[in-house]
């Protein structure tokens, strides 16, 4: 006797997707599309605190540092966010 394939209709689950709830999985898509817009949002509103630092000029190491680390938090939030759509 041949063993029997599963119908058309049927489809083999791994392991991983048998052990996740569907509404563990609906959270993730949901999570996932929280820190999208977040990062989509953050990216837009972020040049603004620019603004502060270069009127005050780049007389201190700390601005120069807060700078940088502005710029590379926006850089960071724009790469996370540009799939962002709404």
């Amino acid at each position: 006797m041949a063993p029997s394939s599963p119908s058309s209709n049927e489809r083999q689950l791994s392991p991983g997707e048998r052990s996740v709830p569907p509404a563990l999985a609906q959270y993730g898509t949901d999570l996932k599309a929280g820190v999208t817009g977040l990062a989509f949002w953050s990216a837009v509103v972020l040049p603004f605190l620019y603004l502060p630092l270069l009127f005050y000029g780049f007389r201190d190491s700390s601005i120069v540092a807060a700078f940088v680390g502005l710029l590379s938090l926006n850089v960071v939030a724009a790469v996370i966010g540009h799939r962002y759509h709404d």
